[in-house]
């Protein structure tokens, strides 16, 4: 979190739709800044939990931040998006946009909420699209508007894409690398100015499809950066290469840096896997050619389908062996299972007829009901009890500081695939393990080396 908190301004009422990650972290961000937020859901169980003070979402800080808002009144919650919208000055659209099934982005929920709001509107209001959408939706979103408003109502359509990451989200909220404001002009963006003005980060004033541009180039540009560096560390491994290493090398280079490049099962979430498909058919309905943006795709396509045949290969075959999976979500800090790399990878390994015993930290609840064939561990030790193989799936904190020599005495057979290389091959050798990582040598105890040779 900041040093410091952000200075307070004069309050503006804000509508935010939508209580889902970016919504409600959108929400509690403008009411900790001294404005009078609502925040309004369709979602009736969502929106009854939020007002008994349950944040129906798993991001660190959030429920601190939500209930002293709520406490201060500054923050409220609601279903009555009619009232939301007549009472706010600024609209943001914060609703989802999850990808079709030919990769295309599903508007439905974008184009419901400009309906409501055009019913509703009643004086000049700025309206935000925070969701991600693709570059031409804030003049669908006008058009929806106008169609419904009444006749003579003056409003502005705005695009501010969120860059937040999950587990990270209230701090990237408060501390951005930049804000994207895409407007008709500098005079519209003023009002966004001087809403986000107390975080004293860069702005940058755009038109509004650059701004939507934005979004996507940045997401397909760090997906890009993952298949890149997994593409390389399959190399390193038919090479007798350490990945490891060719990151750091990389990662000097003030040029490159080394943010994006860990090696592992390939990107996932509610963010890039949609975006970079959505970028794609963008460009393809534009007569775009995108053959790079292609690649980036297959390649993160393979990741764990080429996991799970070199498990195959070093354990004789998956049938009937018991498997231990660490961690659930897409990534550390969250309980997202959107495009979770280890749902697919559990998956698969069930497939193969492996016994799955799986643990995550906090994405368990969610889990359930998609996994129903494996069985759910209340720790990783529960998890490894008895296992032929342990794999590490999400590298939550957790899983680094495990007690090695424990995990290792309840183990049948000291065997770890770990998918997001957060141990050293060496020390795992020294332990006794047979230990298998991406881009980098496997390594294994003397005795059992000499067998695997």
């Amino acid at each position: 979190m900041p040093s410091r908190r952000p200075a307070r301004r004069l309050e503006v009422d804000v509508c935010v739709i939508s209580a889902g990650h970016v919504g409600l972290v959108t929400a509690a961000v403008f009411a900790d800044l001294g404005n009078d937020v609502t925040c309004v859901d369709v979602d009736r169980e969502r929106i009854g939990r939020l007002k008994r003070g349950a944040v129906p979402i798993f991001e660190p800080g959030l429920e601190e931040m939500v209930s002293r808002n709520v406490a201060d009144r500054r923050l409220t919650f609601t279903t009555d998006l009619d009232l939301a919208v007549r009472r706010s000055q600024v609209i943001f659209i914060a609703v989802g946009t999850p990808a079709g099934p030919d990769g295309e982005t599903d508007l439905g929920q974008v184009e419901a909420a400009a309906r409501g709001i055009g019913r509703a509107i009643n004086g000049h209001k700025v309206i935000v699209n925070k969701s991600t959408v693709p570059v031409g939706t804030g003049d669908l979103v006008r058009e929806i508007v106008e169609r419904h408003a009444p006749p003579g109502i003056e409003f502005e359509v705005v695009s501010n894409p969120e860059f937040l990451r999950e587990g990270s989200a209230i701090n990237d909220t408060l501390c951005p690398d930049r804000i994207v404001i895409g407007a008709r002009s500098r005079s519209v963006a003023m009002t966004l100015l001087e809403l986000y003005a107390p975080l004293e980060r860069p702005m940058l004033i755009t038109d509004v499809h650059s701004a939507e541009i934005i979004k996507y180039a940045s997401n397909a540009f760090l997906a890009a950066r993952v298949s890149f560096i997994n593409a390389i560390a399959d190399l390193c491994e038919q090479v007798g290469a350490d990945v490891g290493q060719v990151v750091k090398g990389l990662g000097y280079d003030p040029r490159i840096g080394a943010e994006f490049l860990h090696p592992g099962l390939g990107y996932g979430g509610s963010c890039l896997p949609k975006d970079t498909e959505s970028l794609l058919r963008t460009a393809q309905e534009r007569g775009c050619d995108f053959p790079l943006l292609r690649a980036v795709i297959e390649v993160n396509r393979e990741r764990v389908p080429r996991f799970v045949r070199r498990m195959e290969q070093a354990l004789g075959g998956l049938a009937d062996k018991t498997i231990a999976v660490l961690g659930l979500a897409f990534k550390p800090n969250t309980d997202d299972l959107r495009e979770a790399k280890a749902v697919e990878l559990v998956g698969l390994l069930l497939e193969r007829g492996a016994r799955v015993k799986a643990y995550d930290p906090v994405a368990m609840p969610a889990a359930r009901p998609q996994l129903e064939a494996a069985v759910f561990c209340d720790s990783a030790y529960a998890a490894a009890e008895d296992s032929d193989a342990l794999v590490i799936a999400t590298e939550w904190n957790e899983f680094k500081l495990l007690n090695l020599e424990r995990l290792k005495s309840v183990m049948r057979s000291p065997v770890i695939f770990d998918g997001r290389n957060i141990h050293a091959p060496e020390r795992m050798r020294q332990l006794g393990f047979v230990y298998h990582s991406v881009g980098r040598p496997s390594a294994a105890p003397e005795s059992v080396a000499g067998e695997m040779r």
